[in-house]
This record gives structure tokens, sequence and C-alpha cells, in this order.
């Protein structure tokens, strides 16, 4: 006697029958079904804003992109659901799953993590920053791998010296943390400051980049 099964909401009998048939759990058909939706609404334009999650060495990071590139980039303090309703409400409320849109950023982000990759080659979107806020990420964007510059240096280096506080709110409110690197940011003393990840964060990314740019350092001296 066959046991029978629950129908997976949104997939039709003939594919309920379909992934029955293949023996898929019921997390594999709402998986698979969530994929078909995606392609679907990217194939009909319908998908303004397409994200995943995927794991790091600093827990779940959220990864949002438009159709212009990376839009959002969020650590789990920051609670993924309120990103995307907040995501919903800036950029639009056609947000769905569609892992596939940011399979090129996870691949770099765990090229990055691994010590394998110094730079990020990501389109981005960064139409959530604007203004003084933009100017200061788009001078973070260029600043080097295992580089740190200070809020002062980055303020004189934006031609706003006195813009200290400013850079500090730019860092604090970098939409794509990592991919933008904020965390190469530190007080004139030489403290982290804040980081929007939390400082152990900042440390730990801080610290994989001085041990890889040592590493780097030591091959080349060989």
């Amino acid at each position: 006697m066959t046991t029978p099964t629950s129908r997976t909401p949104g997939l039709s009998a003939p594919a309920q029958a379909a992934t029955d048939a293949a023996g898929l759990s019921a997390d594999a058909q709402l998986e698979r079904l969530r994929h078909r939706l995606a392609a679907a609404a990217e194939d009909a334009d319908l998908l303004d804003v397409g994200y995943t999650t995927t794991d790091s060495p600093f827990g779940p990071l959220l990864l949002a992109a438009t159709r212009e590139g990376l839009v959002r980039l969020a650590f789990a303090r920051e609670d993924h659901d309120a990103v995307l309703v907040r995501l919903a409400e800036r950029v639009s409320p056609r947000v769905l799953r569609a892992p596939a849109r940011l399979d090129g950023v996870r691949r770099q982000l765990d090229e990055y993590f691994a010590g394998r990759r110094r730079d990020f080659a990501v389109a981005l979107d960064l139409r959530l920053s604007s203004g003084f806020r933009r100017t200061v990420l788009d001078h973070l964007r260029v600043l080097p791998y295992g580089r740190t510059e200070t809020y002062t240096e980055v303020a004189r280096a934006t031609a706003s010296p006195r813009a200290v506080r400013a850079v500090g709110s730019a860092c604090a409110t970098n939409p794509v943390p990592v991919v933008v690197p904020c965390h190469r940011v530190l007080r004139s003393d030489g403290s982290p400051g804040g980081y929007v990840g939390g400082l152990a964060v900042k440390a730990g990314l801080l610290a994989l980049e001085a041990r890889t740019a040592a590493e780097d350092y030591r091959s080349q001296d060989r």
C-alpha cells in the first residue's frame, strides 16, 4: 500500500508526482519550486531583487542583488528578515530568493575567506548610499587589501578633512561590507572603532588579511 504524500504548496499534480517518484523530500521539493519560480520571474523581468544566504567564518551572510549588481550584504546580527523588508521598501517589493543570481558573489566570498582572493570583481549597486557616504565608499573600494587607514585619513582623502564623524557614519551604513572594505578603517589611536558586523568580526577580517599578506611577503622573499 502506497503512503499518500501531501501536496507541496504551489506544485502542480504532475510535478508533485514527478518529485514523489524521484524520492525528493518536502524540503527538496520546495527548494526546487523556489528555483523554478526565481527562474520564471527572472525570465519575465519580474525579479528586481534576488537574494540568498551563504555561510562564512563569521556566521551566515545575506546577499541581495539587483540587475545592476550586489546591493546588500548583511551579517546575521542585522536581522536578515528586517533587511529584506527594508530592501522591499527602498528598492522594490519584487524580492525573491534567487541563489543563482548570487553564485559569483558567493564564490568570491569563499575565496576571500580562504585567503585566496585579494580583490572582489563583482558589479555593485550602491543606490542605498548617496552623497558624502557614497564618496567614502568609492574611496574604500580602492583601499588595498591588508592596508588600513584612519577615519581622519579617509576624511582628508575625500577632500573633507573636518568630516571625520561623517566618515564613521558612512562606514557604519555601508550596505555591502566586506566587499567594500570599511573594516580597514580604524581610529587614529589604532583601536578598531565600530563595525556593522561587530568588533570581533572586524578584528577577524583584519587578522585574516594581515596573515595572508604576511604569507604573500614570505613567499616572495624565498
